[in-house]
């Protein structure tokens, strides 16, 4: 078993004070110290799924990792995976920034996304961000303008959309032909036409494709290998161009809940570099470089959220509400994609199930949500609630709904914790307020 088929961070235990514990702190011990909302992340969860990643392709030698920033990306992260010897899928201005200023060979970046701006762009540039995504017609042009300007020629490949759906949310899919994202492959032509007749500052090295997140599937990764090999074998025909990169995008799913059956990275890799070498041989597309993209499963299992007990409610003849200090502004996944997690009461894990109830989240929206009809202890105020799998798409995707505040978020390893965010203070929240001169 991989990490990501396991709910709880790989350290995860009841100590000895019957509290829990993650990388050897005591959860309840880090919600006094720190206060809550708060997330937590594992560091040894975090490298131990980075290595599993590394050992599953060791196989096949033209293979790149590049961590998918958007799951969740501080400097201490960018830190923790260069050291495990992975690249940055980023997708942002504020992503290459956040790169850059923690070290990272930006070399090692590529740059996706549907609309970048030009800013962004002459910062990838800027910056020596290895490798650009493009994703339209407006940013081929775009590009090799800005790389014109700089006496640059930087390699790129393009987006595909390739016509393959998974099964998992709509609003998370992205490999299908209706997307936003990427080329129709009946645009794939006029885009290369322009590449090599117009726009000599582009470099195109290969494609790249994603066909969603939160997969539990296998075989999807086998038929996208062979679209695009099968691409690649089109082109070099019709254009003489021999492109030797592909880039197949992440989502591997991870376990949320008990009835999540996730494969494990040795069962993906299998599938992806069996593909490669069937489908290279069918179509002789010769040696194939490829990237992948993990994020959701290198930290979604490694973090979790801490939240204190505060108010209930008994419906008459109805549910029990049980609110916690964070809800939708801290994790929006439940309200957004009705999305379900395992959750443990830190200071009494063991304590008998005694009650279903539903936690309600502190916000202004009768939507705020985080799990409906949970099997739970007794409940106190100032308990301890810990809901795991929180570490990708928490704090990314994370508000200042209600003007409150956002949380901390710490790593903690071997009995030790540091902050590796600050929790907001009431100035950080208004300190981009300006006030007209006319108002005063």
């Amino acid at each position: 078993m991989t990490a990501n088929q396991g709910i709880k961070p790989v350290t995860c235990e009841v100590n000895e004070k019957g509290h829990l514990q993650i990388g050897g702190c005591d959860l309840v011990e880090l919600a006094d110290k720190y206060s809550t909302p708060l997330y937590v992340y594992d560091e040894q969860t975090i490298r131990t799924i980075a290595k599993e990643y590394k050992d599953a392709f060791k196989d096949y030698p033209n293979i790149k990792m590049l961590y998918a920033a958007k799951a969740f990306m501080t400097k201490a992260i960018c830190k923790i995976l260069s050291s495990e010897g992975f690249g940055f899928d980023v997708v942002s201005g504020g992503e290459i920034y956040t790169a850059y200023k923690a070290g990272v060979d930006m070399s090692s970046c590529l740059f996706n996304g549907n609309n970048k701006s030009v800013e962004e762009l002459e910062m990838a540039l800027n910056l020596g961000v290895g490798k650009i995504s493009v994703d339209n017609f407006l940013e081929l042009a775009l590009l090799n303008q800005i790389a014109f300007s700089k006496g640059k020629k930087i390699d790129i490949l393009l987006r595909i959309t390739p016509g393959i759906e998974c099964h998992t949310h709509e609003y998370i899919q992205t490999g299908h032909l209706d997307s936003k994202f990427g080329f129709d492959l009946s645009q794939v032509d006029e885009a290369i036409e322009l590449i090599l007749d117009e726009y000599e500052n582009l470099n195109l090295i290969g494609l790249h494709a994603h066909i969603g997140s939160q997969i539990f599937e296998t075989q999807i990764y086998y038929d996208e290998v062979g679209v695009i090999l099968k691409e690649i074998s089109r082109i070099r025909e019709k254009f003489g161009l021999e492109l030797h990169t592909i880039n197949l995008g992440g989502g591997l799913g991870i376990k949320y809940t008990d009835s999540d059956v996730p494969p494990s990275v040795k069962e993906i890799a299998e599938k992806i570099t069996s593909s490669v070498d069937y489908h290279s041989k069918k179509y002789n597309t010769g040696g194939i470089s490829i990237f992948i993209e993990p994020g959701r499963s290198i930290v979604g299992t490694s973090g979790v959220t801490l939240y204190t007990v505060g108010s209930s409610k008994q419906v008459p003849n109805g549910k029990k509400y049980i609110a916690v200090d964070g809800g939708m502004a801290d994790n929006p996944r439940p309200s957004l994609y009705q999305a379900v997690y395992t959750t443990q009461v830190a200071n009494k894990p063991n304590a008998a199930l005694s009650q279903t109830v539903t936690l309600a989240g502190r916000f202004c929206e009768s939507g705020d949500i985080l799990i409906k009809n949970v099997k739970m202890p007794d409940l106190e105020e100032g308990d301890v609630i810990c809901v795991y799998d929180t570490g990708a798409y928490g704090y990314s995707m994370s508000s200042n709904y209600n003007r409150v505040l956002k949380p901390a978020a710490v790593l903690v390893n071997n009995g030790q914790s540091d902050i590796i965010i600050n929790r907001e203070s009431y100035e950080d929240l208004i300190s981009c307020d300006m006030v007209p001169e006319r108002l005063n």
